[in-house]
């Protein structure tokens, strides 16, 4: 029951993720991060097959630093985006990834963007993405209580209320968040939402 969220506020991105590694029945573990750093200013957030969501995510991150080492610049947020959406276009035909993708930035001349990435190479740039069973309650909540000028604190007010509202809402919720922050500053971890010891 995975769920992957993300918006865009005033000057910064955040993305959220659900923390469980989950197969049929079983949980294996909750404290799975699946917001992958791409760079110093990206943040990509996947949910999909275990497997699937490895192996793109890494492959990704992989092809993203050596576009910087061989050309001496990082991707844009936005042909980041779009090189996603072509390997996702690719294998589409071939033997399709299963994953979905949030992915948010932070570019000197645009400021902060968000990306809708789903498994059959669906591209939208975004305020505000939602991936998962979570989905349903999480773009509710933001529906309702978003808007574009959102303070970090705002944006983490909201984030906490699409947690709880999946929580108390969701059959199987996961009960472990991970929260992440891009601005001017960097992508970093800004939190842990737990109600589970790992």
């Amino acid at each position: 029951m995975e769920c992957v969220f993300g918006m865009v506020g005033k000057g910064f991105a955040l993305v959220v993720a659900d923390s469980s590694a989950v197969n049929s029945i079983l949980v294996h573990k909750s404290n799975e991060d699946k917001i992958m750093v791409l760079d110093s200013h990206k943040l990509m957030g996947a949910s999909g097959e275990a497997g699937d969501r490895a192996q793109f995510t890494e492959y990704v991150q992989k092809n993203v630093s050596l576009y910087h080492y061989r050309n001496g610049i990082p991707l844009t947020t936005k042909a980041a985006a779009n090189f996603m959406r072509g390997e996702l276009a690719t294998a589409l035909r071939k033997n399709p990834y299963m994953v979905n993708i949030v992915l948010a930035g932070y570019d000197k001349e645009t400021g902060p963007s968000l990306y809708f990435i789903d498994y059959i190479a669906t591209l939208h740039k975004v305020d505000k993405a939602a991936f998962g069973y979570g989905s349903y309650f999480a773009l509710s909540m933001m529906d309702r209580h978003y808007h574009p000028d959102m303070t970090v604190d705002e944006a983490i007010k909201l984030a906490d209320q699409c947690i709880e509202e999946i929580r108390s809402r969701l059959v199987v919720a996961p009960q472990n968040f991970i929260i992440k922050i891009v601005d001017q500053d960097g992508a970093r971890e800004h939190s842990w939402r737990r109600t589970t010891k790992d």
